[in-house]
């Protein structure tokens, strides 16, 4: 008589000789999307910038030359012993102000959106040079308009001319705040085109979910 065999143990799952691997991770020196950024280095932008400053700023030499040739003239009249003012209730002065923020808000308009054509992806030396060199250029406008203007020693010119005579005065801006027009018309064009038709950041990268690996060592039992 042979002897009863023993039940046999459920067979143990092997465990591989092959050695467990994490899941590949993207490279540090690699973007997760697996391509370069886009854009110029630091260098570039920089001369981008400076160039941009360079250029809106020698604009205001156009925008002072349309000034003088667009604002009105504030008449002046003198008694031999004073200068007046010939139409007491004429609004020149204000026309003169008006015309040089109107040309302003239009030179800014222009210089933000060729900024942006430029540079789509805007950045912090872009926005400061075009800040700067609109600043510049239309310091650069109001000089230039003085400069080119009527003569600016009132008192002298009224005694040279003499008594009743009728003379322009001198160009000038009663408010100086208009100064602001133009770098601030010329920030919010630049941001609202770069917000509308600017570059959009990519999307973040998923890793994809893998099931937790479980490792079955020798002797332990099979559920």
């Amino acid at each position: 008589m042979t002897a009863p065999l023993t039940p046999s143990q459920p067979p143990h799952d092997e465990p591989s000789n092959e050695p467990w691997r994490a899941p590949a991770q993207p490279s540090a020196g690699v973007p997760p999307h697996g391509f370069e950024e886009d854009g110029p280095g630091m260098k570039k932008e920089l001369l981008q910038a400076a160039l941009i400053m360079v250029v809106v700023a020698l604009s205001g030499l156009v925008l002072g030359a349309l000034w003088l040739w667009l604002a009105p003239r504030v008449p002046l009249i003198s008694d031999g012993e004073a200068v007046y003012l010939k139409d007491t209730e004429g609004e020149q002065a204000i026309g003169v102000d008006g015309t040089f923020t109107l040309l302003s808000l239009g030179f800014g308009a222009v210089s933000g959106a060729v900024a942006f054509l430029v540079r789509r992806s805007g950045g912090v030396p872009m926005v400061a040079g075009l800040a700067l060199g609109a600043l510049f250029g239309a310091l650069l406008a109001w000089g230039l308009g003085v400069l080119l203007g009527p003569e600016t020693d009132v008192a002298a010119h009224a005694k040279a001319l003499g008594k009743g005579i009728v003379f322009d005065a001198p160009m000038e801006l009663k408010a100086k705040g208009t100064v602001l027009a133009w770098p601030v018309a010329a920030l919010a064009v630049h941001l609202g085109l770069t917000a509308l038709f600017g570059p959009r950041d990519p999307e973040p990268y998923a890793v994809p979910y893998e099931e937790p690996y479980d490792e079955v060592r020798p002797g332990d039992t099979a559920p």
